[in-house]
């Protein structure tokens, strides 16, 4: 057995082990049923989705057909831009509200891609926007601050 694509075999090992620990974090919450959903139910259920589709991509890594890559040196860089544009956004959020903290966080997110480019980051946080509205404002009707509050 060889692994012929290491980057498929690590990231799907990374998938199962982030799948399996929400789960087993999960379990300390009540469950519930899937009609009566407790608060636990619904990550753990996701954990476990999580780790079962990592396994199949570890797992194709295996196989004959796989394409061979290998693992690049790791980028530090763009692991700290994004985490940093999320910790920014919950930072940003009750201040700048969420259509200005979603905006910040999809331009901020998009530097770290290798061909970044300024008009396409603005209009894809634009439309994300406005996503946002559709699906959290009006779709679900969650409260959030939308524009800022200097109060």
């Amino acid at each position: 057995m060889r692994i012929r694509s290491k980057q498929d075999f690590w990231s799907g090992l990374m998938f199962v082990g982030i799948g399996l620990f929400f789960a087993l974090q999960a379990t300390k919450y009540q469950m519930g049923t899937a009609a009566r959903m407790g608060p636990g139910y619904f990550p753990f259920w996701l954990g476990v989705i999580l780790a079962v589709m990592g396994a199949g991509v570890a797992l194709g890594a295996l196989s004959i057909k796989a394409q061979e890559t290998e693992v690049e040196k790791f980028d530090w860089r763009v692991t700290a831009l994004i985490i940093g544009s999320v910790m920014l956004f919950g930072a940003l959020l009750n201040l700048l509200g969420v259509y200005l903290a979603t905006f910040i966080l999809v331009v901020v997110s998009s530097v770290a891609g290798h061909d970044f480019n300024w008009k396409v980051a603005v209009a894809n946080a634009a439309f994300l926007v406005f996503f946002s509205y559709l699906a959290f404002i009006r779709g679900l009707g969650l409260i959030f601050p939308l524009w800022p509050s200097f109060s």
